[in-house]
């Protein structure tokens, strides 16, 4: 795995996910050492001449008004990071708290936060010997950056707080800098508040969930292209000139996709003279419903991109001496992209469960009832299609927004605020609920293609059903159920059957 240098602001996603994954290491640009440093002049600087400047010595939020003495400045900052660390709940994974934990780095190391160079080369030792905060999900409203998360990610800086080990054990802050030979790091002025003043937790969070909503978003055209085959659908619905005279991006998309995977199909024209006239909507329109929901996948990674490859810090140090207090803290753009991302998502849930009705219901299906070889004494696919409405409805809830909401902080100070972590981690479920859905639906395409007249698929679906039948087999009678579905999840999480699906006919679009 490639050395990722951090602070130069063109990190794209598939780097980002890297930072994420166990053993990845991480250095600071070359042109980030200047940077640092010229910053770093900048604060000691104003400090040495008197200069009052929030954060650095004065107060915080409310108490901005308190000027701090010059022999408790260091005191002031370390002060903070105990004071706010007091996020609550399940700790983050483990590949988030990595990601959230480099970005805060890359971010100081754009040089616009002042804050010395061994700080950076502290967190750098730990990252790199595989180390990543404990930091509790719960406890940030997203407005003046997430700081209880942030404090707590810092805190194994100045050896304080717990660490997850690269073996997953957590260990104190004390600990983990033993183990790479470092003490902890004594923080100086404005170092503390540089350290939590950013949005690093809701993009961590927003960056993977983006990362898996673009693969589900193929997945979902796989799955979509199986079902037609399987239920005898037309493909007209998909042809170029349709699309062409509404272009939306995700339409054509979609659009291109299903031909490809349906193309060289046995099945779709041996059925062409049937009296059906038109698909369902489920079928019909899914160039129409995916597609939107890839344009607002794509919404969400323009955002959290761009958002992790910016300064999110407060007060901002720029060079020629300003420091200047502003509001990039603030979560409101990617809350609102995580909002948008949780909705994208379930209309991909909503429409898969549509399909998996249309197959396990032998009214509409002409299959057998649930997919069951001996209905009646088996159930076959009966309870997946409960289990998928059960899912859909939970997105529903978790797609309501949280970037409306706003609860004012901080003596009023903080008197709107973003939501964005929790934006983020709804965002998160909605995708996994989303792939559980579509495991069901791939399963029961295989099914429904098992019980019927044997011809080929299309050059993409039958590579895709394949791939899926390499680690599941058909349902011949009822047996354990929850293991095929956990294995179908895994397969389009993990890339196994959309990326059979694309070396039959190439690249799919998003």
């Amino acid at each position: 795995m490639p050395t990722i240098r951090l602070g130069e602001p063109n990190l794209p996603l598939a780097t980002l996910a890297l930072l994420s994954r166990p053993g990845c290491r991480a250095a600071l640009a070359p042109a980030a050492l200047q940077r640092v440093r010229a910053s770093r002049k900048v604060v000691e600087d104003a400090v040495a001449t008197g200069r009052t400047m929030y954060g650095i010595n004065t107060g915080f939020g409310k108490l901005a008004g308190v000027r701090i003495a010059d022999d408790q400045l260091a005191t002031l900052q370390t002060n903070l990071l105990l004071s706010h660390a007091t996020g609550v709940g399940e700790p983050l994974p483990l590949a988030t708290s990595r990601l959230a934990f480099a970005l805060r780095i890359h971010n100081l190391a754009l040089g616009f936060s002042g804050v010395r160079l061994e700080l950076l080369q502290q967190a750098l030792a730990l990252f790199n010997a595989g180390f990543a905060p404990v930091i509790p999900q719960q406890g940030s409203v997203g407005a003046s950056g997430d700081l209880a998360p942030l404090s707590h990610m810092a805190l194994p800086l100045i050896g304080r707080g717990e660490m997850f080990a690269a073996d997953g054990r957590k260990v104190t802050g004390a600990q983990a800098l033993a183990a790479v030979r470092r003490r902890p790091l004594l923080l100086r002025e404005k170092e503390g508040l540089a350290l939590i003043n950013g949005t690093q937790i809701m993009t961590a969070i927003g960056c993977l969930a983006v990362f898996e909503a673009m693969r589900l978003a193929k997945a979902a055209d796989v799955c979509c292209a199986l079902t037609v085959e399987a239920l005898r659908g037309s493909a007209t619905p998909f042809q170029e000139r349709i699309h062409a005279i509404r272009p939306q991006p995700g339409q054509l998309a979609t659009a291109a996709n299903l031909r490809a995977l349906l193309q060289g199909s046995a099945i779709l024209p041996s059925h062409v003279d049937c009296k059906k006239v038109q698909d369902a909507y489920s079928l019909r329109c899914a160039p129409q419903v995916h597609g939107a929901a890839k344009d607002g996948v794509r919404y969400a990674l323009d955002v959290v991109v761009t958002e992790a490859n910016s300064v999110t810090d407060n007060p901002l140090v720029f060079p020629g001496g300003d420091v200047l207090s502003g509001g990039n803290f603030h979560g409101q753009p990617v809350s609102q992209a995580m909002d948008f991302l949780a909705i994208a998502v379930s209309t991909l849930a909503n429409i898969s469960e549509r399909r998996i009705e249309q197959m396990v219901n032998p009214d509409i299906s002409g299959l057998p009832p649930f997919l069951a070889r001996d209905a009646g004494v088996e159930s076959g696919f009966m309870i997946p299609q409960v289990v998928a409405a059960s899912l859909c409805s939970e997105n529903k809830t978790l797609a309501h927004p949280s970037s409306v909401d706003t609860i004012p902080t901080s003596a009023n100070r903080e008197d709107h605020v973003s939501m964005g972590v929790t934006a983020a981690r709804h965002a998160q479920q909605v995708v996994a609920n989303t792939a559980k859905v579509l495991g069901i639906e791939l399963l029961c395409a295989a099914q429904a293609l098992d019980l019927g007249d044997k011809l080929r698929p299309g050059k993409g679906a039958h590579a895709a059903y394949k791939a899926l039948r390499k680690a599941v087999k058909g349902l011949d009678r009822d047996r354990y159920l929850a293991p095929d579905l956990a294995t179908a999840e895994r397969l389009l999480r993990d890339g196994t059957v959309v990326g059979a699906a694309e070396k039959a006919v190439g690249a799919l679009a998003v």
